[in-house]
Order: C-alpha cells, then structure tokens, then sequence
C-alpha cells in the first residue's frame, strides 16, 4: 500500500465526512443528548427525595462534577456504541448506498486504500464527537453551578473521553458488516449486536473480559478492571480493520 495513495484517499475522504450532514447531526445529537440528560438526572438527584433521586443515589458515589460526570459516563456506556457504529457503517457503507462503488474501481487509488482511509476518517469523526460531548458536559456542569472543575472533576472529564474513544474502537466491525452485505443494515445491526453482548457480559459476570463492556465498567469503577483486561479492546479493532480492508480489497463489480 503506497502511503501517497493514502494520502489521497484520506483527503478526499476527509471531505466527504465534513461534507455529510448526517455525520454533523449525529455528533450533535450525542454531544448534547449525553450532557443535556447528564445535566437533568444531577438535578433530579440534588432535588432530594423522590423515587428517581433514590434511584440515582445508589447509581452515583460523588456529589457536583464528579457525580454529574458519573451519570455521563452510564449515559455514554449505554448508547455511544449504537452512535459510533451508525457514524462508522455510514462512512464505510455509503458507497454502497449511494451506487457510488462502481466508480471507485476507475481510480488509480486501491480499494485497499480507501477501506484504510475509511477506517482512519470514521475514528478521526468519533474523536471529535468525544471532544465535542466533553465540551457540551463542560458547558452544563457551568451552567448548573459547579463552579470551575477542579482536579478530580477534570480527571473524571478525561475518564468521560477515554471511555468514547475506547468505544469507538469497538465500533469498527461495523465497518465489516456493512461492506459484506454491501449496506447499511447490516452494520447497523452489528451496532445493536454489539450493545447487546457487552450486557449479557455484564449480566453473566464476565463483563471485565468481554472488550465490548470493558470500558464501561472500567469508566464507572476503574478499579474493577485491570489493564490487561481493557487492554484486549484494542484486539477488536485490529482484526475487524484488517477484515474490512482485505474485503474491499476483493471487491468484485458482478457483485
């Protein structure tokens, strides 16, 4: 693979993403989502008695930034996998969808070069809806009056963005599936498959092991993970990653 293609293929990709408005809805709509449902549930557990305020005492340890960022981080562990694979089967699939693919075969670039550029774009676009979430929850715990986020509030905000970019690792089977069924069903629904194993982990004690669930868990009691174990999260995008690019690279046009 000549690094000049790929230089290429990322640039134009790179242009496509700034260009979609789904991509841009999409970032906007878990950014704020995460930090507006953050900022509702911590004033929910501040009001005091209720049964949603009892509820949430038992979910969140701290109190101000920490237990906002608490609530964040059960909010991101439940839905960010389900955004980050729709973002990812989007970028990767949308050939497909859009009958575009033909014409990639005309280029002098590599389809192999352009799966990788794909992949490269894809995770460039889950690290700016993380730095756009981190920022949105910034804002909100502002305008609740926490006051300035002092340091167990900033390492609880880096604990909030380690957690997005260790899901978006997650998110690159998607990518897989949607270039096997040529599609977006199917990377969608490798989205929801995902969720749902990284709960039936959790639920049958095996949750710190399984990559799908470690980063949450790791997130919301960092103790309760070691490194070794969250460490095998980044086995997921290595294999899914060569997987996607050796299936573009047998692309066939009769198919």
């Amino acid at each position: 693979m000549r690094l000049p293609f790929l230089g290429v293929a990322i640039a134009v990709e790179t242009r496509k993403a700034a260009a979609s408005g789904t991509l841009r809805a999409t970032m906007v709509l878990v950014g704020s989502g995460i930090a507006i449902l953050s900022g509702a549930f911590a004033l929910a557990r501040s009001n005091g008695s209720g049964i949603m305020a009892a509820k949430l005492a038992l979910l969140t340890h701290g109190s101000g930034w920490t237990g906002f960022i608490e609530i964040a981080e059960q909010i991101t562990a439940a839905g960010v996998l389900l955004a980050f694979g729709i973002g990812m089967t989007w970028i990767v699939g949308r050939e497909f969808l859009d009958h575009t693919v033909s014409g990639l075969f005309a280029l002098p670039v590599p389809l192999r070069s352009i799966a990788l550029a794909k992949l490269v774009v894809a995770l460039l676009w889950c690290a700016l809806v993380t730095l756009f979430t981190v920022a949105a929850l910034a804002v909100v715990g502002l305008a609740l009056g926490f006051g300035a986020p002092d340091g167990d509030a900033l390492r609880a905000l880096a604990r909030e963005a380690a957690l997005c970019l260790l899901t978006a690792l997650l998110s690159v089977p998607c990518a897989w599936a949607a270039t096997l069924s040529r599609g977006l069903l199917a990377g969608i629904g490798m989205a929801v498959a995902l969720v749902v194993s990284a709960q039936v982990a959790v639920v049958a004690g095996m949750g710190e092991w399984w990559p799908g669930s470690a980063p949450a868990l790791w997130a919301i009691q960092p103790e309760a993970v070691s490194a070794g174990e969250l460490a095998l999260v980044g086995v997921v995008p290595l294999v899914f990653g060569v997987l996607t690019v050796a299936a573009w690279s047998r692309l066939e046009l009769d198919r």
